[in-house]
């Protein structure tokens, strides 16, 4: 065989072992940002890190405060045993009683009824007696018809009407004779008794009023009106 057809068989067959070099792959184009989007993102981000600052600022911002840790009654004295502290994050419009304060609150009497869980005011709390000297407390039981139905509150002015049952001798009084009356302001009024809707309120008249104020109420024969408040 000749050199020729050699080389020329060497050519023509296909050569064994040659690897394809690295294919490019295509070419992306980038994807076009749009500035507004982004703006957009960055003030979300921005005003979540705000929201979260401030809650941080309103955790960190606490008041502590005196609070209520059991039933007391109007009139009641205060003692330590009744009141609590509690650090919570206050609203300057809520007038509470700091806790460094709690020994000037203790001693004094409850204006009103306090309750488990609240918080103190200043003005839920007296010096004054409920009962002051030359008045007598009246507990005084009266069925739904015999008071108003506007809920009473302490230190509501009322007065106490007498109203003769009928049958009783000056039940027939002239139109005329004006009634009976004893000036009174409320200390305490219960809720409704369930089943016969009777409430009893805590009446302070004056000394000399507050039997007969009993007398009428044992009878059966008193009313309770509301008085004009000062000024009206």
């Amino acid at each position: 065989m000749s050199r020729t057809h050699v080389d020329a068989a060497t050519h023509g067959a296909p050569q064994q072992g040659r690897v394809a070099g690295p294919v490019a792959p295509p070419r992306v184009s980038a994807r076009r940002r749009r500035p507004g989007v982004i703006a957009l993102s960055l003030a979300l981000i921005a005003a979540g890190g705000a929201g979260v600052a401030v809650l941080l600022l309103q955790a960190g911002h606490r008041t502590d405060v005196v609070t209520v840790v059991r039933d007391v009654q109007v009139g009641q004295v205060l003692t330590e045993e009744d009141l609590g502290r509690a650090s919570v994050a206050l609203d300057p419009v809520v007038k509470a009683v700091r806790a460094d304060d709690l020994k000037s609150v203790v001693g004094r009497r409850a204006a009103v009824e306090l309750k488990p869980g609240s918080l103190l005011a200043s003005s839920q709390v007296t010096s004054d007696n409920v009962v002051k000297a030359g008045e007598q407390l009246v507990p005084i039981g009266l069925e739904p018809k015999q008071i108003p139905a506007t809920d009473l509150v302490p230190g509501q002015k009322v007065q106490l009407v007498h109203v003769p049952a009928q049958g009783a001798p000056d039940a027939g009084n002239p139109p005329d004779v004006a009634a009976q009356t004893i000036d009174g302001r409320v200390v305490k009024a219960s809720g409704a008794a369930p089943g016969t809707g009777v409430v009893v309120v805590d009446v302070a008249t004056s000394a000399s009023d507050g039997p007969t104020a009993a007398a009428w109420e044992a009878a059966g024969a008193l009313r309770l009106v509301l008085a004009a408040a000062d000024g009206a």
